[in-house]
């Protein structure tokens, strides 16, 4: 197993980033072990807040324990985004641009203000639903990073999560791997964080007792697990694309687990 530890994130872009989400939930599984939800820390809050969940991800991967992130929202946009924007073809300068316009991080900041024009410069960045990014069209399903409003989107949650990912790098550095921004193979012992769409498996995993963002973030957890442990992961992190593909995907991102 090249891993140690699995977590799985089902995101939420509701409210702002300080606000304790109901549908934010965060699963592990170590080893061979069964995921079990992890909770927030102790507050008067029930549940998370994507500024808790950043800040605990980074003190969770400051180890030296090998870890695997899945985290349900996209890292990065078409690239029709960036040619339309004449952006560099390099994603932690994405980053920052877009944080510039969309600084969903910032205390009391939602998604919608920015939509709405109250807040950022979101207007100078926006994008067009026709536009989907080539892991977006191989993943059954998987809807444009800019398809707002509609069930199953994550538009949103990509919105409000990029900043986050953002802080996560900012922290951690070199210590942690972005696939596949970072390569398409991490370095061994190196914790990884990457793109998931737990749609993918979760209808075939019996929900049990558990809520759908619960089963989502369990089934991300479960799945990369059980991938590591029967040897299906490296096959995962090395899809068959072509030169072209791989490319577009390099900048677009990946959603771990498509074919």
């Amino acid at each position: 197993m090249s891993f140690a530890r699995y977590i799985g994130i089902d995101y939420s872009g509701a409210y702002t980033a300080e606000a304790s989400l109901k549908g934010l939930r965060a699963y592990m599984a170590e080893g061979c072990g069964r995921p079990v939800e992890v909770p927030p820390p102790p507050s008067p809050r029930k549940y998370w807040s994507r500024a808790e969940l950043a800040e605990w991800l980074v003190e969770t991967l400051d180890s030296e324990v090998p870890t695997l992130v899945g985290i349900d929202h996209a890292f990065s946009f078409p690239i029709q985004y960036f040619e339309t924007y004449d952006l560099p073809l390099n994603w932690p300068a994405f980053l920052d641009d877009f944080q510039r316009h969309w600084p969903t991080d910032r205390k009391w900041m939602m998604v919608d203000f920015i939509r709405e024009g109250l807040y950022g410069n979101g207007a100078a960045r926006m994008g067009n639903t026709s536009w989907r990014r080539v892991t977006d069209q191989r993943a059954k399903g998987a809807k444009s990073v800019f398809h707002f409003d509609v069930p199953g989107s994550v538009a949103k949650s990509t919105h409000a999560g990029l900043p986050w990912l953002r802080y996560i790098r900012q922290c951690l550095g070199a210590r942690v791997h972005f696939w596949p921004f970072d390569g398409w193979e991490a370095p061994a012992g190196r914790s990884v964080i990457a793109e998931v769409y737990p749609a993918l498996w979760s209808r075939d995993i019996a929900r049990e007792d558990r809520t759908p963002d619960q089963h989502d973030a369990y089934c991300i957890a479960g799945w990369l697990s059980v991938a590591d442990r029967e040897g299906h992961l490296s096959r995962f992190m090395s899809p068959a694309l072509t030169t072209a593909e791989a490319g577009k995907a390099a900048i677009e991102g990946w959603i771990l687990g498509a074919t």
